[in-house]
């Protein structure tokens, strides 16, 4: 199952919290606003706008940028770990039908010669 960009931006705030050993009720106050949408932002239950993140952001005494960022690291080990059985099915599938590509086609024998003819003189001087 995918994680959501605000439950993956939840964790990430309530881990910064946590490691802080700060209440939710600190970071609140400090980010004047209500102790249960905060909660329910850390739960990842409510999409966070622009100006609550930086809010909370600021009350936790860390960048936005940085916390962006590990949010998208998150979602990108996510996306992997969903990808990787999809990748390895196509890729062997893939390497199938051009195998299977390969043994179908007609062969050109080695002694055949092709000869490219020069280009036109009014594209040669250019």
């Amino acid at each position: 199952m995918s994680v959501l960009l605000r439950e993956a931006l939840g964790d990430s705030l309530r881990r910064t919290r946590v490691a802080q050993s700060r209440t939710l009720r600190e970071v609140s106050s400090s980010a004047r606003v209500s102790l249960g949408y905060l909660s329910e932002v850390e739960r990842g239950r409510k999409e966070a706008s622009s100006e609550l993140l930086a809010a909370i952001c600021d009350a936790l005494e860390v960048p936005l940028s940085t916390v962006l960022y590990e949010v998208s690291e998150t979602l990108s080990d996510s996306a992997e770990d969903r990808s990787a059985p999809a990748a390895r099915s196509a890729a062997t599938s893939g390497a199938q039908v051009s195998l299977e590509n390969a043994q179908s086609a007609p062969r050109i024998e080695e002694d055949t010669l092709v000869v490219i003819p020069a280009p036109p003189a009014a594209l040669a001087a250019a």
